[in-house]
């Protein structure tokens, strides 16, 4: 099975394998992708740049693939990562850091 690049980029979940923590959101296009099965590194497309990198390229905190996922729709792809140092780009382990609503207790 491969993704469904016909709409163009595909959103990218990044998990890391041993805490099963969600490391980040990135969008693929095919050649990105193919990169990433050749490599088994992760590969992206900044859609702001409008070119492809290569996760850790600079910082060296590089994402060894471990499992690739396709869900349903064949339009979202998982990745578990094997990942060196933090995923974000601000030094963080992952990138959802920001608590925007808490899980409320009845206390």
């Amino acid at each position: 099975m491969k993704p469904d690049f016909s709409k163009g980029l595909v959103p990218t979940i990044i998990v890391e394998e041993a805490t099963k923590e969600v490391l980040m959101l990135a969008y693929m296009n095919e050649e990105s992708y193919a990169k990433t099965l050749a490599t088994n590194t992760t590969w992206f497309y900044s859609r702001s740049r409008k070119a492809l990198w290569n996760k850790g390229e600079s910082s060296g905190h590089i994402q060894k693939v471990k499992e690739i996922f396709l869900d349903c729709d064949q339009d979202t792809l998982l990745i578990t990562v094997e990942q060196t140092g933090p995923a974000c780009h601000t030094g963080k382990h992952s990138c959802f850091f920001n608590l925007v609503k808490g899980v409320e207790t009845s206390d």
